[in-house]
């Protein structure tokens, strides 16, 4: 079988993209991989940590048992997303813990996020699970930057982070990032930002985020592996194409699926169901016009 690894690489060697659909529901699992199959696409399906925290994913095991279940995989892997090491309410997090389970259960990659570390912590944990990764085989994706948008409290005006560049991977220490962790991908904050996750925001509308390309270009130049985007969901498709071309060869796409999921879920989850693969078809075909990809990593 085709592995993460090779999968990732071979996107972003040719200039395609994997795309990373979140799970914060069990339900959602089934009619993503469904969308997958249907468009012979290959695609990761994810849960990061705050997702079994604040929504319904359940754990490590539930999420790994539905993809049990469902998958395909002639066009699905299994990933884990966000692991912080301070999560979104500043708590301290067992990382290594999480990490750990995850790889015990057959996860296919893992994310360490050490993105609100000083950068010598975030190198340093980043080269602990990287070791843990690597001695099961499997990819490790880390962050550096500030990619907003989970915390609880007020951010400031988009408008005002973009164009100060405010919380942008810095270029300089991403190359020495990429040099001292040994990470397979990382994760980089060019002007994207999470869907928020507080029961205050998370129905609203995401914000419309742009991409400083050129920003992009520079840390492509200097990291020399893939680049991953999170935030994806929202972005105008003239910069995601963009992005694709500069690096980008994974791609984390969660409230386009989730809020679609809600509000039909709140008439039955067959509803939501249904609004989650055609939210997902809608993202394959149109989206990111990435139909058949899973052709081209026979």
């Amino acid at each position: 079988m085709n592995t993460t690894t090779n999968i990732v690489q071979r996107a972003w060697e040719t200039g395609t993209v994997i795309p990373a659909f979140n799970i914060p529901y069990l339900p959602m699992m089934e009619p993503v991989v469904r969308a997958l199959r249907e468009t012979n696409t290959m695609g990761l399906i994810t849960v990061a940590r705050l997702e079994w925290i604040k929504f319904e994913s359940g754990s490590l095991a539930s999420v790994r048992n539905e993809y049990e279940r469902v998958k395909d995989e002639r066009c699905t892997r299994l990933h884990l997303d966000h692991v912080p090491v301070i999560d979104e309410d500043n708590l301290r997090v067992d990382y290594q813990a999480v990490i750990a389970e995850a790889i015990d259960l057959g996860y296919q990659s893992v994310m360490i996020d050490g993105s609100r570390l000083p950068l010598t912590e975030n190198i340093n944990a980043t080269k602990k699970v990287v070791a843990m990764g690597h001695n099961a085989g499997i990819p490790v994706e880390a962050e550096l930057g500030a990619v907003m948008g989970h915390e609880q409290g007020p951010m400031a005006p988009y408008e005002e982070l973009f164009d100060s560049g405010r919380g942008f991977t810095d270029t300089n220490e991403a190359a020495l990032f990429v040099r001292e962790t040994r990470a397979d991908w990382l994760s980089v904050a060019i002007g994207n930002i999470h869907g928020a996750i507080s029961k205050a925001k998370k129905d609203e509308k995401k914000i419309e985020a742009r991409l400083n390309i050129e920003h992009l270009e520079r840390i492509r130049q200097a990291v020399n592996i893939p680049i991953v985007l999170h935030g994806g969901s929202g972005i105008q498709k003239k910069y995601i194409m963009d992005s694709i071309r500069h690096g980008i060869a994974k791609i984390n796409i969660a409230t386009a699926i989730r809020q679609p999921y809600e509000t039909s879920a709140r008439i039955s989850v067959e509803e939501g169901q249904k609004a989650v693969y055609n939210a997902t078809l809608q993202i394959i075909q149109k989206d990111l016009e990435i139909a058949g990809s899973a052709e081209k990593q026979k």
